[in-house]
């Protein structure tokens, strides 16, 4: 499986999210009023109020911003296999984000690279990208799909991968790392934890932690894909 790829030219992400505000209460009128809009259907199926389902306003990109974004990246540094791994994190997601474009433009200036996250089609690649256009910033390239036909998307997604052509089939990155007795990284929070950490603890050294987390996983579950050697925790550097 995967045997065409190069984990070299693998550049594996994954994000943390926040609100922009931390309570319903704290949005203006018009705000309240289009997150209502927008969380109509949810609010329907769950029975819930607009201020219920607010706990997940850090999945919208219209009503939360990037907090962390952690990449890594397969290496050979004198001769041996590593794993790099930075991190950009912060409250100036603006700055955050024109950082990280800087990283894409040098990592996807060669041939034949690809993005890699789990969800990231549906998640992280799409959040990203309209956090870029909310910000006034110019959407990397390697985010913008517009005329690009299917084999001309430089995107991977390791839960896509697992579906096997299986559209209704979700799996977390934790369940699926589990199933194939992948060691993951230990963390003391989850990602439902993210938005309290963040507006009442100010904790971005741990949201950090946990974003990387989440890389290595991904890198290891991709590399077991591809039947390649599995990353052992002496490969991995934190830049």
């Amino acid at each position: 499986m995967l045997s065409h790829l190069s984990l070299s030219k693998i550049l594996f992400i994954d994000i943390e999210t926040a609100p922009l505000a931390y309570q319903f209460s704290e949005l203006d009128d018009r705000t309240q009023e289009l997150w209502s809009l927008k969380t109509r259907w949810v609010q329907e199926r769950e029975e819930k109020s607009p201020e219920e389902v607010y706990e997940r306003a850090g999945i919208y990109a219209e009503f939360s911003k990037v907090i962390c974004a952690s990449v890594g990246y397969f290496a050979n540094v004198d001769g041996e296999r590593t794993f790099r791994i930075k991190s950009f994190c912060g409250d100036d997601e603006k700055a955050l984000l024109t950082d990280l474009a800087e990283l894409f433009k040098k990592f996807f200036s060669r041939n034949g690279t690809l993005l890699c996250a789990h969800n990231g089609k549906e998640f992280d690649f799409p959040f990203l990208a309209r956090r870029y256009i909310i910000n006034g910033l110019r959407l990397p390239d390697v985010l913008d799909l517009a005329g690009k036909k299917p084999w001309e998307v430089s995107h991977l997604d390791t839960m896509d991968l697992w579906k096997f052509g299986d559209y209704k089939h979700y799996t977390s990155v934790d369940l699926l790392s589990h199933a194939l007795g992948i060691p993951s990284p230990k963390s003391d929070i989850s990602g439902a934890d993210v938005a309290k950490v963040y507006h009442e603890d100010h904790d971005l050294e741990r949201i950090q932690t946990y974003c990387e987390k989440d890389v290595i996983t991904v890198a290891r579950i991709l590399a077991r894909f591809k039947g390649s050697k599995v990353l052992e925790d002496k490969e991995l550097v934190v830049l």
